[in-house]
């Protein structure tokens, strides 16, 4: 009998969200798909042996129609696509260790954009078994296929994503503040060559305005071109009337949350990921969608700056 007060499924329900999170790249549509998820199971009218396994099955299912569905939609998506950002305050004080656990359970952007190469079902496959430890049966049943047609999928999104198009991300925390810090001072002070220096020399900047905030159309490449842009971006920062930013967690990683009003008196908020590896910045994300940002806690006037301070 399925347990009325929900009591049982709630215990799950911080794990349904990190499954469905990782195969739709959006937060509103993860927490859709648990409460989907809830629903399936109150009408269920019995209870599960393995209830766990049970809800990671039907959310699996629930998020590959959506991701079949969101083919088509992203599509017809205005400029570039990046996932909707998770974005936390930076603890104060020493770190709690059961925040470090939680901390290295995220998913960095950088996954997240890569995995939109995928096909649903690989997607699918690849986040219960590698992320999840979900065996093939399982899966195969999630997939309507076989346990081997399960582990092909899975194998084929590693391969996709162990390829040179997937930017290398292997910095820690402490790592990912030094370049940061090195980043900033050196687009603050307007130094191209500083810029370069901390720039791999295949770095990416993508920008996600989905035609409500301007942001570039194209994916920006290469140490130079991306240097000069980001320059632009800080002067352009700097005519707002008003611009301050903060460093925050973003889905694990340190990033930036930069807040101002624009000279038409528009309000503008952006997140900005690094993707960071042997010192050097190989990825830019730059959120500026409203509609993805509505659960972003905006830059604390108190403390935050412009330029920020790192």
């Amino acid at each position: 009998m399925v347990d009325e007060s929900g009591g049982q499924f709630e215990e799950h329900r911080g794990h349904l969200f990190g499954v469905a999170y990782r195969m739709l790249g959006s937060r509103s549509e993860a927490e859709d798909a648990v409460q989907e998820t809830w629903l399936r199971y109150a009408s269920s009218g019995s209870e599960p042996a393995d209830l766990r396994a049970w809800l990671t099955t039907v959310i699996g299912r629930i998020c590959l129609d959506v991701l079949r569905s969101a083919r088509v939609r992203r599509e017809a998506y205005v400029g570039q696509w990046l996932p909707e950002p998770i974005v936390t305050r930076l603890p104060s004080g020493a770190p709690d260790p059961a925040d470090e656990v939680a901390q290295h359970e995220q998913v960095s952007l950088a996954l997240l954009v890569v995995l939109e190469r995928l096909t649903p079902e690989q997607r699918v496959a690849f986040v219960l078994h590698d992320v999840f430890a979900v065996p093939f049966e399982s899966i195969a049943a999630t997939l309507d296929t076989t346990p081997a047609a399960a582990r092909q999928l899975a194998t084929r999104a590693r391969r996709t994503l162990a390829g040179p198009e997937t930017p290398r991300h292997t910095a820690d925390l402490t790592e990912q503040r030094r370049v940061m810090s090195a980043f900033v001072a050196a687009a603050a002070r307007g130094d191209l060559d500083g810029l370069v220096r901390i720039l791999a020399p295949d770095v990416v900047v993508t920008g996600d305005g989905g035609g409500l905030a301007p942001a570039s159309r194209q994916p920006v490449v290469g140490a130079s071109q991306v240097s000069r842009f980001v320059l632009g971006l800080f002067r352009q920062a700097d005519r707002f009337q008003v611009a301050r930013a903060e460093l925050a967690l973003v889905n694990g990683d340190l990033g930036l949350v930069i807040d101002g009003v624009d000279p038409a008196g528009n309000p503008s908020l952006t997140v900005v990921a690094l993707a960071v590896a042997d010192g050097k910045i190989t990825a830019v994300y730059n959120q500026l969608n409203p509609n993805k940002l509505r659960e972003v806690p905006r830059p604390d006037a108190a403390t935050a700056s412009w330029p920020p301070t790192v």
